[in-house]
């Protein structure tokens, strides 16, 4: 019965947009509209290479708050009914993966996501940066670059762009697009014609 009414209350939130940073998942994205602006100023340039990446290359997970490190800071945010110990790693809560509308119920089985991958972010420009711009990067909790998702959903994901993987739940589409859209608007990293077309097109379903 607790299961079906989060997943209720997550659908409902989802669907009337009603979910804010305070309660639960990243901060909000832009609207479709302001999203769309962001698009057609992006730089639309072939992948870049993908020599000398290694996640290592972008240190992950620093301190964040108190206690916390980043990832710990995302269970913290989004997940509902979440208690944590001494050391703010979560002792109990639930998290909805809104890449596939599954309810995780143990925290170690939640994956945190970089809505645009580190890979990616690499091959559109963050090898030109720093490694402290890259540290800021994978640690960014002013947007929604990070979001908590299944294993599974997140490994079929790996570095890909929009143009070559889609969340299975096509009703967060839009979300998705708005949020990456923001990302490598923010970030000053550049696209490629494909990534842009999906884009487009998962905008057209908001």
């Amino acid at each position: 019965m607790r299961r079906a009414v989060l997943t209720l209350l997550a659908t409902l939130a989802l669907v009337l947009g009603l979910v804010s940073a305070a309660h639960a998942y990243p901060p909000d994205a832009p609207s479709p509209s302001e999203s769309a602006g962001q698009l057609a100023e992006l730089t639309v340039a072939p992948p870049g290479s993908s020599d000398g990446y290694s996640r290592d290359r972008f240190p992950h997970w620093s301190p964040a708050e108190g206690s916390c490190n980043t990832r710990e800071m995302v269970l913290v945010r989004d997940g509902s009914g979440v208690s944590t110990g001494a050391d703010c790693y979560p002792t109990a809560g639930s998290w909805y993966s809104v890449y596939d509308q599954v309810w995780i119920e143990e925290p170690s089985d939640v994956s945190v996501d970089h809505m645009v991958p580190l890979a990616n972010a690499w091959r559109s420009g963050a090898s030109a940066w720093t490694e402290d711009r890259r540290e800021d990067f994978a640690n960014d909790l002013a947007r929604g670059q990070l979001i908590p998702v299944t294993v599974s959903s997140n490994s079929s994901k790996g570095d890909s762009d929009p143009s070559e993987w889609k969340p299975a739940n096509e009703g967060w589409w839009c979300y998705y697009a708005r949020h990456w859209t923001d990302v490598k608007y923010d970030w000053d990293l550049t696209i490629t014609a494909a990534e842009k077309g999906a884009l487009q097109e998962m905008l057209g379903t908001c």
